[in-house]
Order: structure tokens, then sequence, then C-alpha cells
């Protein structure tokens, strides 16, 4: 059972930032790059790093989402009362 994940994520305003940005990461834009241009988390000056973190310490729909994932999959849009995320999953513990 995955008990950690580590994940990098951008935060956005929009639906329409993240789909947009979700469309230039499919078509091959690095999704570090991403981070560190759009992103408004601090998170994003490394890349979107978030780090290992178990369940219970993120918001629910970002845990979900992270926590359903596969290692290199980058996810659709979700949303949380922080804003829009793309979630790209780094690792699994």
């Amino acid at each position: 059972m995955t008990t950690e994940v580590r994940a990098s994520h951008i935060l956005v305003k929009t639906r329409e930032e993240a789909e947009k940005l979700l469309d230039e990461i499919k078509g091959g834009k690095s999704f570090a790059e991403a981070a560190q241009e759009n992103s408004l988390c601090p998170s994003g000056s490394a890349g979107g790093d978030l780090g290992y973190f178990g369940r219970g310490m993120m918001v629910k729909p970002f845990e979900d989402a992270a926590f359903n994932m596969e290692v290199g999959e980058v996810s659709d849009p979700v949303q949380t009362q922080f804003g829009w995320h793309l979630i790209q999953l780094t690792g699994k513990n």
C-alpha cells in the first residue's frame, strides 16, 4: 500500500489557465518550466516540487488526485480552495 507520494504542482487561478498549461505540457513543455513560469505557489521556484507527503497532509481533492495517479502522470485540472492545480506524480513509497 502506498503510504507516501511525491508530487509537483502548478497552481493557477482559473480552470482555463490550467487547461492551457496542460496542453503546453502535453505538447512537450517541461512541467518544471511551466511551474517556474506560472505557478502562484512558492514551490513554483523549485519546479513545483512539494516533496513526499502522506495522507492527511494536503487538502482532500489534491490528495485524492495524487494518490490515484501513476508515477510520471500529469493530472487533469484539480480544484481546491486555493485555485486550480496540475499535479505531476514523481514518486511513491
